[in-house]
């Protein structure tokens, strides 16, 4: 069975020599010692200052509404994974979706403007599939506005813009490191934060608001645990190298496929890319369903990511986003990870073409 990811997994004993170390100490959660070495080598590597490794993608989002004390309205995207906007309704805040570009899936920002009022407090943008948001005019606008920004990327590990991390910018980023994505540490996520005192109110946040009988801030637990850091320390030297193939894995898909018939998101800045995914957008959804079918009976399995677009979720009550709308109804991410064959992109790829 082919899916759309697998796991990149490292030697287990190389592993296991982390989860040495965690028996001797008996430290096995609670900002330990794999913990803040993780997010030391995590800062380097990216080139940021300010870092909390957490438990999960999602929650680095509620931590940054919450420390930013964000409510009301909230400009966002309808083009991202359902945890962009399950965060802004679980803090009790209103989503506010603007319509996205056609060339890289990003929050369209020439539209953001005409959808703010007085109720709105931040925007919250998604890098679609690691690919930068126009991060120069929102910053133009959040400054006119006095207005917060955040940025979910969460498929932008590595991704540099212009030189710098794209998870510098904004007043926050969040990133993911679930089992899916090129950097990871089975579950887990970070949260990067520009201002320094933020930094400090967001540390005391993940840890329920407390440090032993001190109390300062309403928290929660966002704290991962040491064995979840011993694999992203397995993981981190080894993602140039995981990049570098999905990267000529990347290549050989472009080779091969029909591109008079198909259409790939792309990005018009000076990037250097991670190629966390690999979507295509076909010209109906029929034509792309009938794919799936024929890809499925030979068990291989791509996935419709995003789909469907948020802003039509039964729970939301957003406005009409006719490009995220029918771009999610006929995007489709195909298999990308690290030991793919390339004789199975090579088959993925005749498969497409002939159903076209």
């Amino acid at each position: 069975m082919i899916n759309v990811t697998k796991t990149f997994l490292p030697p287990i004993e190389e592993y296991q020599a982390y989860l040495a170390g965690v028996w001797e100490r008996e430290w096995v959660t609670n900002n330990g010692k794999l913990v803040q070495e993780l997010e030391a080598k995590i800062k380097e590597y990216l080139k940021v200052e300010n870092l909390w490794y957490t438990s999960n993608g999602t929650v680095p989002i509620q931590l940054a509404l919450k420390s930013l004390e964000i409510n009301g309205e909230i400009i966002t995207t309808p083009f991202s994974y359902v945890a962009t906007s399950n965060a802004i309704l679980w803090e009790n805040c209103r989503p506010v979706f603007v319509d996205i570009n056609t060339d890289d899936f990003c929050i369209n920002a020439k539209l953001i403007e005409a959808k703010i009022n007085s109720k709105t407090r931040a925007i919250l943008a998604t890098h679609v599939y690691g690919f930068p948001c126009d991060v120069e005019h929102i910053e133009k606008i959040a400054e006119k506005y006095k207005l917060k920004v955040i940025y979910d990327a969460a498929h932008a590990f590595g991704v540099e813009l212009n030189g710098n991390s794209l998870l510098s910018y904004g007043d926050i980023s969040t990133c993911s490191f679930h089992a899916t994505k090129v950097f990871h540490t089975v579950e887990g996520g970070a949260i990067i934060i520009k201002d320094k005192e933020l930094t400090e109110k967001v540390y005391w946040q993940r840890q329920f608001g407390h440090k032993g009988d001190i109390y300062k801030y309403l928290g929660i637990n966002a704290k991962n645990s040491e064995m979840h850091a011993a694999m992203g320390l397995c993981m981190l030297p080894r993602v140039n190298d995981i990049i570098e193939k999905r990267k000529a894995l990347s290549g050989l898909y472009n080779s091969l496929l029909d591109w008079e018939k198909l259409y790939k998101p792309n990005s018009k800045y000076n990037i250097k890319y991670n190629y966390a995914y690999f979507p295509v957008l076909f010209q109906t959804e029929s034509q792309m369903l009938k794919v799936i079918s024929v890809l499925n009976k030979v068990d291989i399995f791509p996935r419709r990511y995003f789909y469907p677009s948020l802003n039509t979720l039964p729970f939301v009550n957003g406005e009409s986003c006719p490009q995220s709308e029918e771009i999610s109804a006929k995007v489709l991410s195909l298999p990308l990870f690290y030991d793919l064959p390339e004789s199975t992109v090579v088959q993925i790829s005749g498969i497409i073409n002939n159903n076209l």
